[in-house]
């Protein structure tokens, strides 16, 4: 599959800022959203039909996440936007899904924007993740159905970990949390086809190998764009300048830094190795190049003597002795032959075959 480097943004030239429209291609006919509310002692979860559904647990001192999957419905997002009081530039960042990931603290609320990528059927698929992070709420918005947080709603429902007794920033680690240990999965499965592939560029390349080099350099290009805004976005989130963020959490939060940077690494390992198998390729096929031209050149240089030779025989001189021996055909013929085994050795001695 060949992601997108760049998207199109055509469709914006021109309007004010704040102004709400979806940039991307809708993935699903309807939105599909729940809430999932819980603290220590009690646990909710439910889907709505209506966003303003959602509205009540705005106040409540339990802690509520509000999902949202599909963000083509622009005035879901709107209504949203005015009961948390959401600045409009944020739901413009919503709806533009080619955002670069970053974390912006807005006081009352923190925003985060990151991909959430997967390796599925042997291709790169990406979507963009929004979360608004509240005093008691966490709102996160999807592209479509379908994540890697269905761990995390397994830990609420059933109580495991310290999830229901911690707040909304603790909820927001666990999800990108979950995002980033994705990363590494895609990462391995990246890495074993490159394994697969080095194999392939040192026996046997052909076209379709430069084709797939050229493939993962741009799955690589793409995880980098995408991945190396991380450290910076979680950065932010552990040194402690937002009141958002409790003491508590911190802590998970430079551990997350440090598997992002595991993460960034990997990648540059793999660009290496791609650069590497691409540079590996053009002296392979400079290699079988190399041995095609040497057997043609030594098939010339054989019958060089023996076109010299047939050569002399097909001048039209009167006087030439040889043309009246009755053995003379075969005297020429068992003189190229043996002109043609003499270089044959010579060129076996000399290592040239």
């Amino acid at each position: 599959m060949k992601v997108k480097l760049f998207e199109k943004k055509g469709r914006k030239l021109g309007q004010p800022p704040g102004t709400l429209q979806f940039t991307g291609t809708p993935k699903v006919e309807k939105v599909v959203m729940t809430v999932i509310d819980y603290d220590d002692q009690k646990f909710q979860e439910k889907r709505i039909d209506s966003i303003k559904e959602s509205f009540p647990f705005k106040n409540k001192p339990t802690v509520t996440w509000i999902n949202i999957d599909g963000l083509h419905q622009v005035d879901i997002i709107d209504q949203i936007g005015q009961h948390f009081q959401i600045h409009p530039l944020v739901l413009e960042d919503i709806l533009s899904v080619d955002q670069r990931p970053k974390c912006e603290d807005l006081g009352n609320y923190m925003q985060i924007v990151l991909k959430m990528i997967t390796f599925k059927e042997n291709e790169i698929q990406n979507e963009q993740v929004t979360l608004i992070i509240g005093d008691r709420y966490l709102i996160s918005f999807q592209e479509k159905p379908g994540d890697v947080f269905e761990v995390i709603r397994e830990r609420i429902r059933t109580h495991k970990g310290r999830i229901r007794q911690m707040g909304p920033d603790y909820l927001a680690y666990s999800l990108v949390d979950a995002i980033v240990d994705n990363y590494f999965l895609v990462i391995e499965n990246l890495g074993e086809n490159i394994e697969i592939l080095e194999d392939e560029v040192m026996t046997n390349p052909d076209n379709r190998t430069m084709q797939k080099l050229h493939t993962i350099k741009r799955n690589l290009l793409f995880l980098r764009k995408s991945i190396w805004p991380l450290r910076e976005l979680i950065s932010t989130l552990y040194n402690g300048e937002s009141k958002l963020v409790k003491k508590q959490t911190m802590p998970y939060f430079r551990d997350l830094y440090d598997h992002t940077i595991r993460v960034v690494e990997m990648i540059e390992t793999m660009r290496d190795m791609n650069a590497g198998m691409f540079d590996m390729y053009l002296s392979s096929i400079s290699n079988k190049m190399n041995e095609v031209m040497k057997v043609l050149t030594i098939i010339a240089t054989i019958f060089i003597p023996l076109t010299f030779i047939a050569g002399i025989y097909g001048m039209n001189f009167e006087y030439m002795p040889e043309l009246k021996w009755r053995i003379g055909y075969f005297i020429v013929w068992g003189m190229m032959a043996v002109v043609a085994i003499v270089m044959v050795i010579f060129f076996k001695k000399r290592k040239w075959l």
